[in-house]
Formats: C-alpha cells, structure tokens, sequence
C-alpha cells in the first residue's frame, strides 16, 4: 500500500482543506501520485459528510440498453457488434415495450436509456422509444442517450445537436447519462475511441443541454493506458464547464473492465479505485454527487468508497449490459431489500432518490 509522498505543507493542506474549498490542477495531479490513500479517504470523507451527511443515496431505475449494434469499435468496448454479426441485438419497440411492462409493478423512478451507434435504425426510432416510456411510465424520469448518440442523430439527420435535443425534450427526454466521455485527453481518445466524438463536442452537447435547464451525469473510463495528468486533465474540462454552465447531477468514475475487448490491459486495483474517487471529491467542488457505480467497482469496492467521498451507489439497475459484456462479475440487478442493507452494512443511512437527488418520501 502506497506510503504518502507529500511534503509536510501538502499534507497539511490537505488535512485542512475546508468544505467546498477549491483547490487547483496542480495540486490535486500532487494528490493523486503522491498521497496515500488512507490520508486522501479521510479528507474527501470531510468533504463528503459536510455535503451530505452519513446519507448514502441509490434510485429505483431500470437500464434499457436497447442496441449493441455500432459503428464505432472502440479499443476498451466488449458491448458492440458490428452490423449483421453474430450476437448483435436491436429492440423493436414492442420488445421494448415488453421490458418495461414487465416491470411495472414496480415503483421505477428512472428508465436509463443508452445503446450503439446502430446505423440501421431510423431517428424516428428514437422518438418513440421517448414517448413509449413516457406512456408507460408517465412519472417515471427518462434519462436517455449519450452524447456520442446524440451526435450520431445529428450527423444522421444533417442537423445540429440542439434541434435534436429540442426535438426529444418534447418528447419526453428529462436528462443526459454521461457516458461516451471516456477520457477527454485528444491522445487517449486517438488511442482508445478515435471514432467517437471529440471532448469538446461531448461538452459542446452537454453544455447545450444545460442551457436547456436538462441535467445532466458525467462520467470518465479510468484504469486502463491513461495516467493521472489524463484523470486530472478530464475532471479539470467538467468543473471548467459546470463553472461556464451548471448542470451536473453527479460525477461517476467508472472503472475499465478488462476482458472480451482489444485494449488488453489489467483494470484498477481496489486502491486505485479509492484513490480516483477521493481526488474527484476534493477537485469537483461544483459538482455535487460522487457516485460509486457498483455494476462496474463491484459491491464491496463500492462500499469502500462510500468512506472515500461518494454518496451514491447508484440503483436497481436491471439489466445492466455493457459492463458484464467486458467481464464485469457484479449481478446484473440488485432488489431494494438488497441495496438497503448494502449501503447499511456500511454505516451509513440509505436513502431513495430520483434522478435529481431529490428524496423519495414513501406514502
């Protein structure tokens, strides 16, 4: 276990760092490759706790990854396949349908929509799965597409990103997921993703979105090729836009999974994991949930990291695909009964949230 390598300034900043205080790149790269992690949990727990308390939140949502086919094939991706491949997959809105009644006995709070860049399926596709889940769940909230799919509408549809987004706000779109962002550093996406869109335009995307009063989540792919300049570079590009336009729900660094893709590279190690979710605390000061993504840290790591700065540990889920794709190992869903007593086992008080982190008052 790494031993600190701060100087006696640092580690006293660090101890007495105050709630919401903002510190700079070059600091938080120092954190980052230098402090340990017991040192780094204890502060972004303060930070943490002055947030939000000992509340721990989760959602009741459902995933509806309703395509694997795509015409990006990025390194770290074991989800898509290629147009007519063996094992590739698109809903038919009936079949969409279908999973969501399957489910509606439930008091789902949010469906949570994303999918390949599927060349074959036409943008009205992606209105009427809007609308489909707002018939069938009139009060459910629709977080729906990427921005790397909003882009591919655009493109699509030889529009621009706001007509797209206008078009399914009216529709039912209520927020952005965040993924697509991987890592914003131009080298590590020519390396990783060099068919997907650029960082500034999965910021010029979410930007607009804000300027449309929709919130939004962002996300980075960490623990792979890319070094902590990169991590910190990422976050430094999210707080930079949040200042310019507030927006962000949460922040969740989401760990790479190793198998069934063409990158070939180990993940984090638990220690790493910790270690990016302390320094995201401490360096998002705008942005104000750290999420703890089990499908993808694993329940154990994600419970740890309840003590490192996050507050979320995210929700329901079923059936999450994309990460069991790159070997994940986690289940594909938890009950209520179980994230209650996950998030409890960890000492801190579970509470149930919607989208927007508002709580949910049972009746």
């Amino acid at each position: 276990m790494m031993e600190s390598g701060l100087d006696s300034a640092a580690r006293k900043r660090l101890a007495t760092l105050k709630p919401g205080e903002r510190i700079d790149a070059q600091f938080a790269l120092e954190l980052g490759l230098k402090a340990s992690v017991h040192e780094l949990g204890e502060a972004a727990l303060r930070q943490r706790r002055a947030r939000h308390g000992d509340r721990a939140y989760y959602v009741y949502n459902q995933h509806l990854n309703y395509t694997n086919v795509c015409r990006n094939q990025c390194r770290f991706c074991a989800f898509f396949k290629k147009a007519g491949e063996e094992g590739g997959y698109t809903y038919s809105l009936e079949e969409a349908r279908k999973r969501l009644m399957d489910r509606i006995d439930e008091p789902i709070r949010e469906i949570h929509i994303t999918g390949g860049l599927n060349p074959d399926l036409p943008y009205q596709y992606y209105l009427d799965l809007l609308a489909l889940c707002k018939e069938v769940r009139p009060n459910a909230v629709v977080k729906a597409f990427t921005a790397v799919e909003v882009a591919h509408f655009a493109d699509t549809l030889g529009t621009d990103e706001a007509t797209v987004l206008r078009e399914m706000k009216a529709v039912g779109l209520d927020a952005l997921p965040g993924g697509g962002a991987e890592v914003f550093s131009p080298a590590m996406r020519e390396k990783l993703c060099p068919e997907k869109v650029t960082a500034d335009r999965w910021l010029h995307i979410h930007g607009l979105a804000h300027d449309m009063g929709m919130k939004t989540n962002s996300t980075m792919l960490f623990g792979h090729i890319e070094s902590w300049e990169d991590r910190i570079y990422h976050m430094e590009r999210l707080r930079a836009l949040e200042d310019e336009k507030p927006g962000f729900i949460v922040f969740i660094p989401l760990a790479y999974q190793s198998r069934n893709n063409a990158l070939g590279v180990p993940g984090p190690t638990g220690e790493e994991y910790l270690r990016t979710i302390s320094v995201a605390r401490l360096f998002l000061d705008n942005i104000p949930h750290i999420k703890a993504y089990w499908a993808f840290a694993g329940i154990k790591a994600a419970q740890m990291a309840l003590w490192a700065g996050a507050d979320d540990f995210d929700g329901t889920i079923v059936e999450e695909k994309i990460g069991h794709a790159a070997g994940a190992d986690t289940p594909k869903g938890m009950t209520v009964s179980e994230l209650v007593e996950t998030i409890a086992a960890t000492g801190f008080t579970p509470v149930e949230r919607d989208t927007f982190f508002e709580e949910v008052v049972s009746a």
